[in-house]
């Protein structure tokens, strides 16, 4: 059989180059990158609280930062998988542990009642810097993740723009939280967990259109 030349065909192929492939573990390393440098930026910046290894933090400073870190793990993991669209690709570990995180306020809540919780809230003075410290220390992890994307063909840029901002909240506000000395349950439920449902919401609307492709 003789074959048609075809010059649209020719003209495409032509353009055509060689992509290095996206592999999840080159994912994992750069999450892990991001993290390390962002604790070594706390530490440089804050200095991280010594008393964590002298054995002056409590329960629920272990509890609640371990949060952090599982919350943030996840959701970085569920956004480096999302960058390789496949079949039965889902992100219900990420999903769960946000729910798991919810429990801190919820807890907090019912232990103070919401007009003892307003007043823990309302008089602590280092809460509001708690906040923009986590969220500003959070960009790192947000860039990393951003790039990450870029280099693949995410399908769902919603849930990818959310879970980005999930773990780069989680992943900054656990690593300011390392310098916080500040270890009552009002106080991480409030002003540690406000990083991460700001960045959130933030990286729904935020991160599509950098990513778009």
């Amino acid at each position: 059989m003789n074959r048609v030349p075809n010059s649209l065909i020719d003209e495409l192929a032509s353009d055509l180059a060689p992509v290095k492939p996206i592999r999840l573990w080159d994912g994992i390393a750069l999450v892990a990158l991001s993290a390390v440098t962002t604790v070594i930026l706390v530490e440089l910046l804050d200095g991280l609280w010594r008393g964590i290894v002298q054995g002056r933090a409590s329960g629920i400073f272990f509890m609640a930062n371990g949060m952090f870190a599982v919350v943030g793990a996840a959701a970085a993991l569920a956004v480096v998988r999302m960058a390789s669209p496949s079949v039965g690709n889902r992100q219900d570990g990420a999903r769960w542990s946000a729910g798991m995180l919810a429990l801190l306020p919820i807890s907090a809540a019912l232990m103070l009642g919401m007009t003892g919780l307003f007043s823990a809230v309302s008089s602590d003075i280092y809460g509001l810097h708690c906040f923009l410290a986590g969220t500003g220390f959070g960009l790192v992890t947000a860039a990393a993740l951003i790039l990450w994307l870029r280099r693949g063909a995410p399908v769902s840029l919603g849930a990818a723009g959310t879970l980005t901002g999930l773990a780069a909240g989680a992943i900054g506000t656990f690593a300011y939280g390392l310098a916080c000395p500040i270890d009552t349950i009002e106080h991480l439920a409030i002003w540690h967990t406000a990083p991460v449902a700001l960045l959130a919401v933030v990286g729904r609307y935020v991160v599509p259109p950098l990513v778009r492709w």
